[in-house]
């Protein structure tokens, strides 16, 4: 693995990022030097070079820690030189204690490292310069603030294309792992083919994580952002589908993992299999209308959609089978209820 593999990021950052920054890292400077008069305000650029983050809601996020971290590092340092003086030994002290001060209270990392940070440069440089911890304060929160406006400003970021690309795609994965299961209730399995199809099933979860994280992040970018009125809507309508995929992904894996342990050669001929195999194939053609492919059909033909009707009853279990059937009618009764529901919110 090349060294500088762990330097560089698989995709650059958007280009609107760079130009935000670097208009807040400017904003702030010239700001910092005609309010308090300060020739080279190098923590408020520092900090306007932190802030702007991806979303609104971390720049905030990172602007609160940052000016808290300077604040406590500002006050243990006055503390400490209080009483116990200014000298290297001092200095070398604060860093320990500051460090334990944010372990003992579970700061978040950026805080955890200001706080030293801060004491240090009081302890340090304070002693030479009149005002200089106040000033540090001022300008530091200065910046955070001018970071933030600039990112809530310009552009700010809505992630929600890869929360609705994820969900789409756990939609269409999920209506196929059902079609595979119809498919192996009516026809010969071999050992391998059973062991695919519960594979597959698997792999539904992964892809059920992410797009957990894409709705987490698309969330996340609505937050304290202009723009959320209008793309709120698509974002709940994908979280709603989403929590009912997520029932549909332990429902599909369960029903996999029966076909696989409990598949016989006799159940390809019986009537009810082949019913249940039908009320798969029609959940799978209207989780596809759900996505939004109106042209979905079933092998059979086009019926009209959706394709689910009556909830299926059987009348006399099989005789041999009949686990394997009744697990199969109670996971289909469940799949039968989210399909329609996420019909009914579509």
């Amino acid at each position: 693995m090349k060294i500088t593999g762990s330097l560089r990021l698989a995709t650059r950052p958007p280009i609107i990022q760079v130009i935000k920054t670097s208009i807040a890292a400017i904003a702030a400077w010239l700001l910092s030097v005609a309010l308090l008069h300060q020739p080279l305000p190098i923590f408020a650029a520092i900090a306007a070079l932190l802030v702007v983050q991806p979303s609104v809601s971390q720049s905030f996020a990172r602007g609160v820690e940052r000016s808290l971290g300077v604040i406590a590092g500002v006050a243990l340092a006055y503390g400490i030189g209080a009483l116990f003086g200014r000298s290297s030994v001092i200095v070398l002290g604060v860093i320990v204690v500051a460090l334990l001060v944010a372990w003992a209270f579970r700061l978040s990392p950026g805080s955890a490292n200001q706080i030293p940070i801060s004491a240090m440069l009081v302890l340090a440089i304070g002693a030479q310069t009149p005002g200089y911890a106040v000033d540090r304060i001022i300008e530091t929160v200065l910046g955070a603030l001018v970071a933030l406006v600039v990112n809530a400003a310009i552009a700010p970021p809505v992630a929600l294309a890869p929360a609705h690309l994820a969900v789409q795609r756990l939609v269409h994965d999920c209506a196929a792992a059902l079609e595979a299961v119809a498919d192996a209730l009516t026809t010969e399995q071999t050992g391998e083919q059973l062991d695919a199809l519960l594979a597959r099933a698997r792999e539904l979860r992964p892809l059920r994580d992410t797009a957990q994280s894409a709705i987490s992040a698309g969330a996340e970018s609505l937050t304290l952002n202009a723009r959320r009125g209008r793309h709120r809507r698509i974002l709940e309508r994908d979280t709603e589908l989403f929590a009912r995929l997520s029932i549909l992904v332990t429902r599909i894996v369960g029903m996999s993992r029966t076909v696989h342990d409990n598949w016989d050669a006799e159940v390809v001929d019986d009537p009810t299999v082949h019913d249940i195999a039908r009320e798969m194939r029609r959940a799978a053609h209207d989780l596809r209308i759900v996505a939004g492919d109106g042209d979905a059909a079933l092998p059979t033909g086009p019926p009209e959609p959706p394709a689910l009707t009556a909830p299926l009853e059987v009348l006399r279990p099989h005789p041999t089978q009949w686990m394997l059937i009744g697990s199969l009618l109670e996971d289909m009764r469940r799949v039968r209820e989210e399909v329609l529901g996420a019909l009914d919110e579509a």
